[in-house]
């Protein structure tokens, strides 16, 4: 039980990262394909998000992790510094493919090494799939 406690933690945080950074970085995007993509994948997030939400009551009574206010503000301020002089579409792939990246890591370690419920393993299964296809996605804005 706490190890699917502690799994869907690091997915909803994961999952509100995702979206910080995407809304952080939204403004910034000048091409309209893009920004379709970019609103896809906050979608995707948020309804990994939801997911969390709706079963993590059978496992424990608090809320499921967020993105602590640190983490919020260092990736403002990372996704600020680095686009201060490149807003381009690579620049921003670029960007959001180093977060997916650690987020497929971290969903494959969570699934490699824990004993977990078939609906916790269900969720980070299809957050990890999501991701992969990001990866695939911003690729192509290299």
């Amino acid at each position: 039980m706490k190890e699917d406690i502690n799994a869907l933690d690091e997915i909803h945080k994961g999952a509100c990262m995702g979206m910080d950074a995407i809304h952080f970085i939204h403004d910034k995007v000048e091409d309209k394909k893009l920004k379709k993509v970019l609103d896809k994948q906050y979608k995707d997030y948020q309804d990994i998000a939801l997911r969390v939400e709706s079963i993590y009551p059978k496992y424990n009574n608090d809320e499921p992790h967020k993105t602590n206010i640190m983490n919020k503000t260092m990736t403002w301020y990372g996704i600020e510094m680095k686009t201060f002089n490149d807003k381009s579409n690579s620049k921003i792939a670029e960007l959001l493919l180093q977060g997916v990246n650690m987020g497929i890591i971290e969903g494959k370690k969570i699934l490699n090494n824990k004993n977990l419920n078939k609906e916790v393993t269900d969720i980070i299964s299809e957050y990890v799939t999501m991701q992969e296809k990001s990866v695939e996605v911003l690729k192509e804005y290299l």
